[in-house]
């Protein structure tokens, strides 16, 4: 079959420009000093603030394959890491950009992709000496005596002592007078800092009042976690500060919030914060985020209690959901037991007609409409079985599908149904009309929780239903904030739903601005993840930018090398003519250069948006002078660890807002990390290749033929 394709010059490359095209809009979120942007709907205007590159790729026109293939590579990073999606976009428009370079320099694509390919591994493989155990981050860190503290201004700021990060600051619109300063952590070094939950808890408690979980300002809030796993809460009205939109912080008492488990804590130590790093390395994770922090601490309290007192290192985030509300402050953000969700206003009858009365409760694996077939009988919608006979009304299969069904729920005496998808909106009426609570859009691991404390099991159709299928001593109730009163929301109406030994947990995420909503959740569950990851791996990246100077540093050396007049033992053997060597070589250091170049722009970005430098100009010069100076240590890693535990890198850039603060180390998660760079090229590569147009058929002879026959390479 004759077949050809088009050679890749600087005429075709559309893919790649796509793909820097894209990546262009993620720039300013990279970093842990991120500029939030604005999406908005043209067809509503309704806009939406994000944080997040998922969020803004699928916001954007992505009709392209090039598009889509972008899309789909966040996507699964978001759903495997939740975290490391900036890096990734951003790295993907950078060595487009580099391979385009390549391109208009004559570099085959071969070369390119084989080249950039070994770069990057062995960048992954030089990264491995950045690695620390976080039982040794334990251990220095507790050392350290990191803390936070609040001054007298509107403004708190923590100073990272990340490595091109020496002094972000993260404002969150508080004065001292609303917020207690937490006092210096006291930690014995001599004592061994083996991990526990309790590491994690002990100096997020001291954290406790610079974060999000939080009451209004002259009220006797407490919100306690008492032995039974209930949380209670009171307070009044919230002072106004600093912005009528965007305050978020205010009087915070962790004291009280702990309640009766304070007994509890403090015996498991005679000192306060006895291996406390787990908990400054939770902070560090952060990368500023001490909204989230708060709301952590407090499901580390009842995991912690609910394990009692076991060594278990790991943070289970299956037991976690979030429920998001708008129309309270986020100071009321809150941890509470159990499963709150939001419902439509019709079903607030029901619910309070279920109050208080222990409930039967089913779980169903699927949708609860008459056409669900489970995976793998789902018939094709224009295909009739001859063998059933055809309805002469529409409605009467329907109606006698809803009375059965109807008749099943009332036998087993069932008054909550919990469903994984879809709910027809016909029985859920019904439903209602005879005091069955139906939820749908239930997630697995919730479900799974249920079953487990309820004694449920899950079952596809209501038609399989049987006694020992049916769980019990659930209970419901309208989701109250504090005060006591219950939520007045125009839309939806939260609901509490519980069971004895439920090991779920919700976080409460509270907002005036609809903007915000995903926002502040988006945010939540990166910090969860990045966190759990940690735990998980127990290893940690150096932060700030330091993983990344090592790598620009790395490649940068391994071009000069390829420049060497040295022959490899493969060129010997094949006896190529040494022109064609020294043009391998050449090649071979552009495209490494070109590696090189995307980790400079990732740098210099990040150096931008923390306003560590106020041009590109001045952060490339910045870096330039790092390595140098790791060049002349003659050990780049060991230049980079040094100052990343001195904390004093960068200091010729000015923060006119920068107060007196005591600074933190920053890390990060390194599979995440890793994936990411490995994804961004993996992209850029494939995009790179499918640029290439296939040509087939009878066209071959007129192709020859043509002025354009240059540009093609027949097979």
């Amino acid at each position: 079959l004759a077949m050809a394709f088009t050679e890749v010059t600087a005429r075709r490359h559309v893919g790649l420009e796509q793909l820097s095209t894209f990546a262009l809009a993620g720039r300013t979120l990279l970093g842990p000093v991120k500029s939030c942007k604005f999406v908005v709907d043209e067809s509503t205007n309704q806009s939406v603030l994000t944080c997040s590159a998922a969020r803004l790729i699928e916001s954007l026109d992505l009709s392209s394959a090039t598009g889509q293939l972008l899309n789909e590579t966040i996507q699964t990073q978001s759903k495997e890491f939740k975290t490391g999606m900036s890096s990734l976009l951003f790295l993907v428009g950078a060595w487009s950009n580099a391979v385009l370079k390549c391109l208009q320099q004559n570099v085959p694509v071969s070369v390119i992709g084989s080249v950039m390919a070994e770069g990057l591994n062995s960048c992954c493989e030089k990264v491995q000496c950045l690695q620390l155990s976080i039982h040794d981050v334990n251990k220095e860190l507790c050392s350290s005596g990191a803390r936070i503290s609040i001054f007298e201004n509107e403004t708190s700021y923590i100073r990272s002592n990340s490595f091109l990060n020496p002094e972000v600051c993260f404002q969150k619109g508080v004065s001292a007078s609303e917020v207690a300063v937490p006092r210096n952590v006291h930690c014995r070094p001599e004592d061994s800092c083996n991990f526990s939950t309790s590491c994690l808890l002990s100096t997020l408690s001291d954290l406790g009042s610079v974060a999000s979980l939080i009451k209004p300002v002259d009220d006797e809030s407490k919100s306690v976690i008492s032995g039974s796993g209930v949380i209670t809460s009171s307070c009044n009205k919230k002072k106004l500060s600093h912005s009528r939109y965007f305050s978020t912080l205010a009087k915070s008492n962790f004291s009280s919030q702990l309640g009766n488990l304070e007994d509890y804590l403090s015996g498991q130590s005679a000192y306060p914060c006895e291996c406390n790093g787990f908990g400054h390395l939770a902070m560090a994770l952060s990368h500023g985020n001490v909204t989230s922090l708060k709301l952590l601490q407090n499901i580390v309290v009842y995991q912690q209690q609910r394990a009692e007192c076991g060594r278990s290192s790991q943070l289970n985030v299956t037991e976690i959901v979030t429920c998001s509300l708008l129309g309270l402050p986020e100071s009321y953000s809150c941890v509470c037991p159990g499963f709150i969700t939001l419902v439509s206003p019709e079903k607030a009858s029901v619910i309070k007609y279920l109050q208080g009365k222990p409930l039967g409760i089913v779980l169903m694996d699927g949708d609860l409409t008459e056409q669900y077939r489970h995976l793998g009988f789902n018939r094709p919608h224009n295909v009739r079985m001859i063998s059933e006979p055809p309805s002469l009304q529409e409605g009467a299969s329907e109606d006698m599908w809803l009375c059965s069904m109807l008749d099943i729920l009332t036998h087993f005496e069932v008054s909550l149904i919990l469903v994984k998808g879809n709910v027809c909106e016909k029985l859920m009426e019904r439903c209602m009309a005879n005091n069955i609570l139906v939820i749908g859009s239930v997630k697995a691991h919730v479900l799974r929780a249920f079953g487990k404390a309820s004694g449920a099991q899950v079952v596809p159709y209501l038609t399989q239903l049987r006694a020992h299928h049916l769980g019990s001593g659930a209970h419901v109730q309208v989701w109250r904030a504090c005060g006591g009163r219950a939520m007045e929301l125009r839309e939806l109406v939260p609901v509490r739903i519980d069971v004895q030994g439920i090991p779920l947990l919700t976080a409460v995420l509270t907002t005036t601005i609809a903007a915000k909503l995903q926002f502040i959740e988006d945010q939540f569950w990166t910090f969860v993840y990045r966190l759990h990851h940690a735990l998980d791996e127990e290893k940690v990246f150096l932060g700030g930018g330091a993983v990344e100077l090592l790598c620009l540093s790395h490649t940068q050396m391994l071009a000069e090398q390829s420049l060497k007049p040295a022959r490899t033992n493969a060129e010997k053997e094949f006896h190529n003519p040494s022109w064609l060597a020294a043009s391998l070589s050449d090649c071979k250091s552009v495209v490494l250069q070109a590696l090189a170049s995307g980790w400079t722009q990732y740098l210099s970005a990040v150096l931008c948006n923390t306003a560590k430098a106020a041009s590109e100009f001045e952060a490339r010069t910045l870096i330039e002078c790092h390595l140098k100076k790791a060049a002349d240590c003659g050990s780049p890693s060991g230049y980079i660890l040094k100052e990343f535990r001195r904390g004093g890198v960068v200091q010729g850039a000015s923060d006119p807002l920068a107060g007196p603060a005591v600074g933190f180390s920053v890390y990060d998660n390194v599979t995440a990390k890793m994936e990411a760079w490995r994804r961004a090229l993996d992209l850029v590569l494939l995009v790179l290749q499918t640029d290439s147009e296939i040509i087939t058929g009878p066209e071959r002879n007129r192709l020859l033929n043509s002025d354009v026959s240059s540009e093609f390479v027949f097979l």
